[in-house]
């Protein structure tokens, strides 16, 4: 399987915006609620705090899952994002991760939710 640490999983290429979080179908939900989002998935909450991050990136939404080593992952990352000037915001699903989100209260819902946590500078990604 190769060496993962310091890869993911890229479901969308990357621009100046990424969405990263941990496991594949957390980031699946995320893409399917926002096809115009690019996503990584770490595969893993000890991976998500040692991507590397791609060259150019300006803001890192960090899609979290509800538990303690979700939780530590996100600040790992986030210190390391902010330290190469990187704007971060958690994202932050309603239930345990987002892909629980998308089965229990539909994409529409899940869209909703995300909207409300993303800067206005990627509000026009929202629209489908």
């Amino acid at each position: 399987m190769g060496h993962l640490l310091g890869n993911a999983v890229r479901i969308a290429p990357a621009d100046q915006t990424l969405v990263l979080g941990e496991g594949i179908e957390t980031m699946l939900s995320v893409r399917e609620a926002v096809p115009s989002l690019p996503v990584w998935s770490a595969l893993s909450s000890s991976h998500l705090g040692a991507v590397l991050l791609p060259a150019g990136l300006q803001r890192l939404y960090i899609a979290i899952d509800r538990d303690p080593a979700g939780q530590r992952a996100a600040e790992k990352l986030t210190a390391r994002a902010t330290e190469a000037g990187i704007a971060v915001r958690v994202l932050e699903p309603r239930l345990g991760d987002f892909n629980d989100d998308l089965r229990a209260h539909g994409v529409e819902a899940l869209r909703q939710h995300l909207a409300a946590q993303i800067v206005s500078e990627d509000q026009h990604r929202l629209k489908i």
